[in-house]
């Protein structure tokens, strides 16, 4: 059945660190995704959508404001910092309140909002609640749980009996909430802490996985050790690649997340809602995959979390709204900005280009009705990651991508449609092309004020004991 109004609800579903190869529908063959995948079936299937930023505070950010993690000032994942042969440059540890968010418009527009999940946008100062939504359910500063299991110790969620799996808990909490749904049209904001470390998850479907994983011979030499890490807090380690995907705990996690995502959807049909429903499935960053347990591997895109390489930044994406947006695959290469007026235009309210100024409403083209793109796609990381990757920025237009190193300037250009893995460098080839796109990204750093982090006047030296 249509959709009986012009407003649908919205489900807005963000996983913390899932990969862009980590789902059944995206190529997996590891992990066990049937309720996802299935989503994926009934709705648009997005090959080339992004991320803003390689590491999580900055896309949420960005999703919340509609503008790139540079022109918001949140550039680095909240808490995060580090130095090397560069300083650090400042960043928000807060959302600014001056940022009307997607919710606060959706709520101005007569939606009932609710936040489920993790928030990592700050403390309570700069929390869902002062950010438009009617309902927060764990969200807080935290980046991630302490633990899986109940006790959580998170402030904003109530502990649950003892050993209680959190992402059970804020799936039931999601559910309670669409079960007490009217005629008003709800903005569901789920944000699950899964599938970030730590790597816990119920101890039957981690032993499904060990036998899987033997059985196919995938438990041993996984994880490549590599090169040093340049951030001087992570001095002595290294770069650990993994090579494949066969992490029994990561994989169990992502079926159980999948196992969620199937209650939630049976929960919506259950009320009546399903066909009345926009759900939007995607993560805040690729997969990780070269530090921290490396649980996944994001092959054949290159590296992972905190890299500028597309397996930083590439992510899953998928629409599904009964008898609106087709059953189909999309190569649409569009970024998290363009969350906001996209989902503004699907619940037909008033676009706010005045506050979401870098993203892009492709409601047409989600709908099918459209095969524009939505031009050059940018990003700014200016710190060093965790996971081994050293400041950077890039821009996508068309096929092909540069990335510019900050540590010593160095320019790669990789043509994404002939090598997806990003393993051959064309900026000797196409200088031309070099130039033309340093520019896009000069003029453009300089349009959302970037900082860029500066030599660092210190030679590393080692801590006391060392």
């Amino acid at each position: 059945m249509p959709i009986s109004r012009g407003r649908p609800n919205i489900v807005l579903v963000l996983i913390d660190d899932m990969g862009w190869q980590d789902l059944g529908c995206y190529g997996s063959t590891f992990y066990e995704t049937p309720n996802i995948d299935a989503l994926a079936a009934r709705g648009t299937r997005f090959t080339q959508a992004y991320a803003a930023a390689p590491v999580c505070s900055p896309t949420r950010a960005s999703l919340m404001s509609g503008k790139y993690p540079a022109r918001v000032g949140i550039t680095q994942y909240i808490g995060g910092h580090g130095v090397g042969r560069l300083v650090d440059v400042p960043y928000f540890h807060g959302l600014p309140e001056n940022e009307f968010s997607l919710a606060r418009a959706l709520r101005e527009g007569g939606y009932r909002t609710w936040h489920v999940g993790k928030w990592h946008l700050g403390d309570a100062r700069h929390g869902p609640e002062r950010h438009g939504f009617d309902v927060n359910i764990g969200g807080c500063a935290l980046g991630s749980p302490t633990t899986y299991f109940s006790p959580y110790a998170i402030p904003t969620l109530e502990d649950g009996p003892p050993g209680e799996y959190l992402t059970d808990r804020l799936t039931d909490e999601a559910i309670r909430l669409v079960e007490t749904a009217d005629e008003r049209p709800f903005f569901l904001n789920l944000w699950h802490y899964a599938v970030h470390t730590p790597l816990e998850a119920p101890g039957d479907l981690i032993g499904k996985y060990q036998r899987k994983a033997a059985a196919l011979g995938l438990d041993t030499h996984a994880i490549v050790k590599a090169e040093s890490m340049s951030a001087w807090h992570l001095r002595g380690k290294h770069v650990e690649r993994r090579t494949v995907q066969s992490d029994p705990a990561y994989a169990a996690m992502i079926e159980n997340l999948d196992a969620n995502i199937g209650r939630l959807v049976a929960a919506l049909d259950a009320a009546g809602k399903l066909n009345e429903t926009l759900i939007v499935f995607t993560s805040d960053n690729g997969g990780l995959s070269t530090s921290e347990g490396s649980p996944t591997c994001n092959a054949p895109l290159a590296e992972g979390k905190g890299w500028m390489q597309d397996g930083g930044v590439r992510v899953p994406f998928i629409a599904c709204l009964p008898g609106v947006v087709p059953a189909a695959q999309s190569p649409l290469a569009f970024s998290t900005p363009d969350i906001y007026p996209t989902l503004l235009s699907a619940a037909g309210l008033p676009a706010r280009p005045r506050q979401h100024v870098d993203g892009v409403d492709l409601w047409a083209q989600w709908r099918g009705l459209s095969n524009a793109g939505r031009g050059a796609l940018f990003w700014h990381y200016p710190h060093y990651s965790n996971q081994g990757g050293t400041p950077g920025a890039a821009v996508r237009e068309g096929d092909f991508k540069l990335i510019r190193w900050f540590e010593d300037g160095r320019l790669a250009l990789f043509n994404l449609a002939e090598d997806i893995e990003e393993r051959h460098d064309l900026s000797s080839e196409r200088p031309d092309l070099v130039e033309k796109l340093g520019l896009r990204l000069d003029d453009w750093s300089r349009d959302v004020m970037a900082l860029v982090p500066q030599p660092n006047p210190h030679d590393y030296f080692p801590p006391e004991g060392m």
